[in-house]
Protein backbone atom coordinates (compact mmCIF):
# COMPACT_ATOMS: atom_id res chain seq x y z
CA UNK A 1 0.00 0.00 0.00
CA UNK A 2 2.67 2.53 0.71
CA UNK A 3 4.72 1.74 -2.23
CA UNK A 4 4.22 4.97 -4.33
CA UNK A 5 6.55 6.10 -6.41
CA UNK A 6 6.08 7.91 -10.39
CA UNK A 7 4.10 10.94 -9.34
CA UNK A 8 3.28 13.47 -11.91
CA UNK A 9 0.66 15.94 -10.64
CA UNK A 10 -1.36 17.73 -13.83
CA UNK A 11 -4.39 20.12 -14.60
CA UNK A 12 -7.79 18.15 -13.78
CA UNK A 13 -9.75 19.42 -16.54
CA UNK A 14 -12.29 16.40 -16.71
CA UNK A 15 -13.48 14.24 -14.29
CA UNK A 16 -16.09 11.44 -13.54
CA UNK A 17 -16.60 12.69 -9.52
CA UNK A 18 -15.33 16.24 -9.49
CA UNK A 19 -16.85 19.21 -11.48
CA UNK A 20 -15.67 22.71 -10.38
CA UNK A 21 -18.01 25.80 -10.77
CA UNK A 22 -17.85 29.24 -9.68
CA UNK A 23 -21.32 31.13 -8.58
CA UNK A 24 -21.32 34.83 -8.35
CA UNK A 25 -24.61 36.44 -6.20
CA UNK A 26 -25.62 39.19 -3.80
CA UNK A 27 -26.18 38.81 -0.42
CA UNK A 28 -27.57 41.67 1.28
CA UNK A 29 -27.16 44.16 -1.50
CA UNK A 30 -22.82 42.92 -1.46
CA UNK A 31 -22.32 41.13 -4.56
CA UNK A 32 -20.01 37.74 -4.20
CA UNK A 33 -18.38 34.88 -5.74
CA UNK A 34 -17.56 31.62 -4.84
CA UNK A 35 -15.94 28.46 -5.99
CA UNK A 36 -17.03 25.23 -5.07
CA UNK A 37 -16.91 21.64 -6.56
CA UNK A 38 -19.71 19.79 -7.19
CA UNK A 39 -19.80 15.86 -5.90
CA UNK A 40 -21.30 12.31 -5.24
CA UNK A 41 -23.15 12.32 -2.20
CA UNK A 42 -21.83 9.30 -0.10
CA UNK A 43 -22.54 6.89 2.65
CA UNK A 44 -20.65 5.32 5.37
CA UNK A 45 -20.99 2.34 8.03
CA UNK A 46 -19.65 2.42 11.17
CA UNK A 47 -19.32 -1.69 11.85
CA UNK A 48 -18.62 -3.43 15.34
CA UNK A 49 -18.29 -6.95 15.48
CA UNK A 50 -20.13 -8.58 18.33
CA UNK A 51 -17.78 -11.52 18.63
CA UNK A 52 -14.50 -10.01 19.01
CA UNK A 53 -16.10 -6.53 20.32
CA UNK A 54 -14.16 -4.43 17.95
CA UNK A 55 -14.77 -1.81 15.55
CA UNK A 56 -14.14 -2.69 11.60
CA UNK A 57 -12.45 0.58 9.86
CA UNK A 58 -10.56 0.79 6.56
CA UNK A 59 -7.05 2.49 5.99
CA UNK A 60 -6.19 3.54 2.53
CA UNK A 61 -3.92 5.55 0.88
CA UNK A 62 -5.71 9.03 -0.18
CA UNK A 63 -3.04 11.37 -2.32
CA UNK A 64 -5.53 14.46 -1.35
CA UNK A 65 -3.79 14.40 1.63
CA UNK A 66 -0.88 13.29 0.94
CA UNK A 67 -0.34 16.18 -1.40
CA UNK A 68 -1.47 18.38 1.26
CA UNK A 69 1.14 16.66 3.05
CA UNK A 70 3.83 17.75 0.51
CA UNK A 71 2.08 20.97 0.02
CA UNK A 72 3.54 21.64 4.03
CA UNK A 73 6.69 20.14 3.58
CA UNK A 74 7.79 22.60 0.49
CA UNK A 75 7.38 25.51 3.31
CA UNK A 76 9.48 23.99 5.65
CA UNK A 77 13.24 25.21 5.96
CA UNK A 78 15.92 22.96 4.12
CA UNK A 79 18.58 21.75 6.30
CA UNK A 80 21.58 23.15 6.13
CA UNK A 81 24.52 21.28 4.83
CA UNK A 82 25.96 21.19 8.12
CA UNK A 83 23.62 19.53 9.38
CA UNK A 84 23.28 17.06 7.14
CA UNK A 85 26.73 16.04 7.29
CA UNK A 86 27.23 15.78 10.99
CA UNK A 87 24.21 13.28 11.29
CA UNK A 88 21.95 15.23 13.46
CA UNK A 89 20.20 12.34 15.65
CA UNK A 90 17.20 15.01 15.70
CA UNK A 91 17.31 15.46 11.51
CA UNK A 92 17.68 12.00 11.14
CA UNK A 93 14.30 10.16 10.21
CA UNK A 94 14.27 6.38 11.13
CA UNK A 95 15.28 3.95 8.66
CA UNK A 96 11.47 2.54 7.70
CA UNK A 97 10.67 6.50 7.67
CA UNK A 98 14.12 6.72 4.58
CA UNK A 99 12.97 3.62 2.65
CA UNK A 100 9.50 5.15 2.40
CA UNK A 101 10.58 8.53 1.10
CA UNK A 102 12.87 6.25 -1.28
CA UNK A 103 9.62 4.63 -3.13
CA UNK A 104 7.96 7.65 -2.95
CA UNK A 105 10.22 9.60 -4.72
CA UNK A 106 11.82 7.13 -7.09
CA UNK A 107 12.92 9.02 -10.46
CA UNK A 108 13.13 12.09 -8.44
CA UNK A 109 16.88 13.06 -7.73
CA UNK A 110 15.42 15.65 -4.88
CA UNK A 111 14.14 13.26 -2.61
CA UNK A 112 10.89 16.23 -2.29
CA UNK A 113 8.37 14.12 -1.60
CA UNK A 114 7.40 13.04 1.61
CA UNK A 115 6.70 9.34 3.09
CA UNK A 116 4.20 7.13 1.27
CA UNK A 117 2.80 7.07 4.95
CA UNK A 118 2.34 10.48 5.07
CA UNK A 119 -1.05 9.57 2.75
CA UNK A 120 -2.51 6.89 4.65
CA UNK A 121 -5.55 7.25 6.42
CA UNK A 122 -8.34 5.19 9.02
CA UNK A 123 -12.05 5.82 8.00
CA UNK A 124 -15.21 4.10 8.61
CA UNK A 125 -16.42 1.75 5.41
CA UNK A 126 -17.67 4.42 2.91
CA UNK A 127 -18.43 5.05 -1.18
CA UNK A 128 -20.47 7.37 -3.20
CA UNK A 129 -24.08 7.15 -3.96
CA UNK A 130 -23.95 6.83 -7.76
CA UNK A 131 -26.34 3.72 -8.40
CA UNK A 132 -29.90 5.59 -8.53
CA UNK A 133 -32.27 2.05 -9.11
CA UNK A 134 -30.25 1.19 -5.14
CA UNK A 135 -31.52 2.61 -1.72
CA UNK A 136 -29.14 4.05 0.49
CA UNK A 137 -28.98 0.89 2.60
CA UNK A 138 -28.29 -1.17 0.04
CA UNK A 139 -25.55 1.02 -1.07
CA UNK A 140 -23.80 0.76 2.35
CA UNK A 141 -24.24 -2.95 1.90
CA UNK A 142 -22.51 -3.29 -0.90
CA UNK A 143 -19.70 -0.91 0.11
CA UNK A 144 -19.36 -3.15 3.80
CA UNK A 145 -19.09 -6.47 1.56
CA UNK A 146 -16.33 -5.36 -0.49
CA UNK A 147 -14.03 -3.05 1.65
CA UNK A 148 -14.54 -5.59 4.72
CA UNK A 149 -15.60 -8.58 3.96
CA UNK A 150 -19.32 -8.99 6.00
CA UNK A 151 -22.36 -10.13 4.22
CA UNK A 152 -25.10 -8.18 6.39
CA UNK A 153 -28.95 -7.64 5.08
CA UNK A 154 -29.54 -4.08 4.61
CA UNK A 155 -32.87 -4.32 6.80
CA UNK A 156 -29.55 -4.61 9.37
CA UNK A 157 -28.46 -1.16 9.12
CA UNK A 158 -29.21 1.41 11.53
CA UNK A 159 -29.40 4.85 10.36
CA UNK A 160 -27.38 7.04 12.14
CA UNK A 161 -27.93 10.67 11.02
CA UNK A 162 -26.75 12.36 7.61
CA UNK A 163 -24.78 16.09 7.27
CA UNK A 164 -23.00 18.09 5.22
CA UNK A 165 -19.02 17.67 4.61
CA UNK A 166 -16.63 19.63 3.39
CA UNK A 167 -19.03 22.58 3.14
CA UNK A 168 -16.49 25.42 1.70
CA UNK A 169 -16.04 23.01 -1.45
CA UNK A 170 -18.91 20.82 -1.52
CA UNK A 171 -22.46 20.52 -0.47
CA UNK A 172 -22.41 16.73 -0.37
CA UNK A 173 -24.13 15.09 1.81
CA UNK A 174 -23.13 12.02 3.77
CA UNK A 175 -25.39 9.39 5.03
CA UNK A 176 -24.06 7.10 8.53
CA UNK A 177 -25.13 3.42 9.25
CA UNK A 178 -24.63 1.53 11.92
CA UNK A 179 -24.20 -2.54 11.29
CA UNK A 180 -23.54 -4.97 13.67
CA UNK A 181 -21.68 -8.02 12.28
CA UNK A 182 -20.21 -11.15 13.89
CA UNK A 183 -17.74 -13.65 12.80
CA UNK A 184 -20.25 -15.80 11.16
CA UNK A 185 -20.96 -12.58 8.77
CA UNK A 186 -17.06 -12.54 7.60
CA UNK A 187 -17.57 -14.26 3.99
CA UNK A 188 -14.05 -12.84 2.50
CA UNK A 189 -11.11 -10.44 3.62
CA UNK A 190 -12.60 -7.56 2.10
CA UNK A 191 -10.33 -4.85 0.34
CA UNK A 192 -12.49 -3.40 -2.24
CA UNK A 193 -12.61 -3.82 -5.76
CA UNK A 194 -8.96 -3.93 -7.50
CA UNK A 195 -10.49 -3.28 -10.87
CA UNK A 196 -11.71 -0.03 -9.51
CA UNK A 197 -8.39 0.55 -8.29
CA UNK A 198 -8.68 0.01 -4.65
CA UNK A 199 -6.30 -1.07 -2.22
CA UNK A 200 -7.91 -1.31 1.44
CA UNK A 201 -6.20 -2.97 4.19
CA UNK A 202 -9.49 -3.75 7.19
CA UNK A 203 -8.43 -2.73 10.61
CA UNK A 204 -10.03 -3.88 14.01
CA UNK A 205 -10.00 -1.43 16.85
CA UNK A 206 -10.84 -2.93 20.54
CA UNK A 207 -13.74 -1.51 21.99
CA UNK A 208 -12.11 -0.58 24.80
CA UNK A 209 -9.53 0.91 22.84
CA UNK A 210 -12.03 3.41 21.02
CA UNK A 211 -12.01 6.75 22.51
CA UNK A 212 -8.11 6.80 22.94
CA UNK A 213 -7.92 6.06 19.14
CA UNK A 214 -10.51 8.52 18.47
CA UNK A 215 -8.32 11.55 19.73
CA UNK A 216 -4.90 10.39 19.66
CA UNK A 217 -4.16 13.17 16.95
CA UNK A 218 -0.72 10.93 15.82
CA UNK A 219 -3.24 8.65 13.94
CA UNK A 220 -4.72 10.10 10.84
CA UNK A 221 -8.30 9.49 10.76
CA UNK A 222 -11.92 11.41 9.35
CA UNK A 223 -14.16 13.06 11.69
CA UNK A 224 -16.52 10.50 10.71
CA UNK A 225 -14.82 7.76 12.97
CA UNK A 226 -14.28 10.55 16.00
CA UNK A 227 -17.86 11.61 15.66
CA UNK A 228 -19.04 7.66 15.19
CA UNK A 229 -17.21 6.10 18.21
CA UNK A 230 -18.82 9.16 20.31
CA UNK A 231 -22.19 8.05 19.53
CA UNK A 232 -21.38 4.46 19.86
CA UNK A 233 -20.52 5.53 23.53
CA UNK A 234 -23.47 7.59 24.28
CA UNK A 235 -25.91 5.20 22.65
CA UNK A 236 -24.64 1.42 22.65
CA UNK A 237 -22.13 1.17 25.40
CA UNK A 238 -24.04 0.57 28.15
CA UNK A 239 -25.63 -2.53 26.08
CA UNK A 240 -22.11 -4.21 25.93
CA UNK A 241 -21.39 -2.87 29.35
CA UNK A 242 -17.39 -2.62 28.19
CA UNK A 243 -15.88 0.68 28.76
CA UNK A 244 -15.13 2.70 25.49
CA UNK A 245 -12.15 4.08 27.50
CA UNK A 246 -13.87 8.00 27.71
Amino acid sequence: MEEINNIEVVPCTESDYLKPFRVHYNQNGTKKSWDFMRTHDSVSVLIFNTTSHCFVLVKQFRPAVYMCEWEKSKTQPAQSAEQTEEGSAEAAAPASESQEGQSASEGDSSSKWPPASAGVTYELCAGIVDKPDLSLEEIARQEVLEECGYDVPAAKLKRITSYRSGVGVTGAKQTMFYAEVSDDNCVSAGGGEPKEGELIEVVKVPLHEAMTFAYDERIPKTMGVIFSFIWFHNNMSPKYKISTNV
